[in-house]
């Protein structure tokens, strides 16, 4: 994370110099070739610059200079066997459910999507999408059929981005996006439409005004439907660092943190088994405030909300409940599992091959396997939790102070059972240690190549008989790279997303611990032994999976197997690796 810090105070201002220096370099690609040399040829740089940039101890990592006077990118994982599978519309279905971004889609149960926002300020809407537009691609099948038969899911940043979208365009061009996609039989989901909405032009309170898209694979309409694609895609991008990753993972868990310090004795049992997993986690955070999320920082300068990130933020953490953090919670809150005692994990998963779902429930079985062994050593009855006076204080301030603004929410656990303790500790282990991998070691590996993942839309869908237009008849990858993140905005994007993306060589990961007097208890020893066991024989399960040919979302049309949940990893940009803690 230091070398965020330098890289923002060091190195950014004098890639601004150049890439600005228009006399040097434009700060625009002109081809999709050109984005791919940043990882084969790199970007050629003035000696000056090269000299000052080149011993920032932060940045020998990640930019390789080998003397040929170039700054240069590791290829990142979505590119590395096919240069262009990730333009397929198969891969736009797969990432969301083992991309970067895994836990949005949600299961379609009422048609046409319906908005939660408030009618009276933002006047109607609800989406535009018909059964006709989807009836188009569904072959023999109707859309009640498809409904009933739960095949169709829908991507929705409608709500989130809708109310911010006057103000984000003030600097952008930007669309509040929803996305409805069909599972196929060979279990792979297929986009059905894309509608791109616009506040109202006589203002928002009259509602939206929107578009919808339908698949296209020839001509100039192929190049409006990436296009589309791409508009959300940002959207997806922006929500996924600020909600998925900043606020679902490294906010949520400072007031757990900050209350275990106060309240919880070092010999506390609970403090032992829940302080590895807030390794670092504060120090990071005080960096990302200083770097990351601060005005005018990296986060506003390359991502399409700019300075209306962290307030887009702070509106969906209303909408957050502790309790649905855990995954059964969440995948049965998005519609995507229903309980079923006879499947494995009691859930079954109603789109099967969803590798995110199916990896994360074998991890989050293992923790809270685990936690509930542990705490029972400790706590035989419901009443030792009520009589615990450092726990009661600890969960006290936990809810009332650290999430002060939701503490009268019903859903908080009243910390008066052994299962409140053991269902709590585990939400705030899942959080700090697979959660957080999961959204964010993919990020250089998806990310990295900007047109798989841009962060920025700067042109709207061009209207026929426009200079843009005929651009795009013209030529389709010049249209798409003008469209979404800038030269500049992408090389500082990539060196971010691969410092977060890499493991340091003194990880601590999941069923470790690196300090190995941390209990003198041996029953207590022993169930964290059963507990790493565990998740090495998970691992192996895992791989197995992603050798299985009939699961095509595991390796997709880009041919990268999914690996994010795998526990171990060595150091380094390894696309797996769950640390015990937010660590970077």
């Amino acid at each position: 994370m230091y070398g965020i810090k330098s890289l923002s105070q060091d190195v950014l201002p004098l890639l601004q110099s150049v890439i600005f220096d228009l006399n040097f370099t434009p700060n625009e690609f002109d081809s999709f070739d050109e984005v791919r040399g940043l990882f084969e040829g790199g970007i050629k740089l003035p000696t000056d610059i090269l000299s000052q940039i080149s011993p920032l101890p932060a940045l020998k990592e990640i930019l390789r200079t080998d003397g040929e006077q170039a700054l240069k990118f590791p290829p990142p994982q979505v590119i590395r066997v096919s240069k262009s599978a990730w333009n397929t519309d198969e891969e736009f279905g797969r990432e969301m459910l083992a991309g970067v971004n895994p836990n949005v889609i949600r299961l379609l149960q009422e048609f046409p999507p319906k908005s939660t926002l408030d009618a009276t300020v933002y006047g109607d809407q609800n989406s535009t999408i018909t059964k006709e537009h989807l009836e188009t691609n569904l072959g023999d099948i109707t859309v009640e059929e498809a409904l009933d038969g739960k095949r169709l899911f829908l991507l929705d940043y409608h709500d989130a981005f809708m109310p911010y979208l006057e103000r984000i365009n003030l600097n952008a061009k930007a669309y509040a996006t929803r996305t409805i996609l069909f599972l196929q039989d060979d279990g792979t989901l297929k986009p059905l439409a894309i509608e791109l909405s616009l506040p109202h032009s006589n203002g928002v309170q009259y509602g939206a005004e929107s578009k919808v898209f339908l698949p296209a694979h020839e001509g100039v309409e192929s190049t409006i439907w990436m296009l589309a694609k791409a508009h959300v895609i940002v959207n997806d991008s922006c929500y996924h660092q600020l909600m998925s990753h900043w606020l679902n993972t490294h906010a949520v868990m400072e007031p757990f943190i900050i209350a275990t310090n106060r309240h919880l004795s070092v010999l506390h049992p609970i403090n032992k088994l829940l302080f590895p997993h807030y390794r670092d986690t504060i120090n990071i955070n005080g960096l990302a405030r200083q770097a990351l999320i601060n005005a005018g920082g990296i986060i506003e300068q390359t991502f399409c909300p700019g300075p209306n990130s962290i307030e887009i933020s702070s509106a969906v953490y209303k909408n957050w409940v502790f309790t649905d953090q855990a995954l059964p919670a969440d995948l049965i809150k998005r519609g995507l599992a229903v309980e079923d005692p006879s499947s494995p994990h009691g859930l079954r998963l109603v789109i099967e091959d969803y590798p995110y779902a199916v990896d994360g429930l074998e991890i989050w079985d293992a923790i809270k396997a685990w936690v509930q062994d542990y705490v029972s050593l400790y706590y035989p009855t419901d009443e030792a939790v009520q009589k615990d006076t450092e726990i009661q204080k600890w969960w006290k301030e936990a809810v009332e102070k650290g999430h002060g603004d939701l503490k009268d929410k019903p859903w908080w656990p009243k910390m008066q059972t052994v299962q409140d303790l053991v269902q709590s500790c585990s939400i705030i282990i899942w959080t700090a240690s697979a959660l957080h991998a999961a959204v964010n070691f993919g990020q250089y590996p998806y990310g990295g190549y900007i047109l798989n993942r841009p962060t920025i839309s700067r042109r709207f869908i061009p209207e026929p008989g426009t200079p843009e237009y005929d651009e795009m008849v013209k030529s389709p990858q010049k249209a798409y790279l003008r469209t979404i993140t800038p030269k500049y905005q992408t090389l500082v994007d990539l060196s971010v997303i691969e410092i977060l993306s890499r493991h340091a060589s003194d990880e601590v990961y999941l069923g470790e611990n690196n300090n190995k007097f941390w209990t003198s208890d041996t029953r207590a020893v022993q169930a964290f032994q059963k507990f790493g066991s565990k998740l090495t024989e998970i691992e192996g399960k895992i791989t197995k999976r992603n050798n299985e040919s009939s699961l095509r979302n595991r390796t997709g049309p880009v041919q990268l197997p999914y690996t994010l949940l795998l526990r171990s990893s060595e150091e380094g940009l390894t696309f797996r690796g769950i640390p015990n803690s937010i660590s970077i």
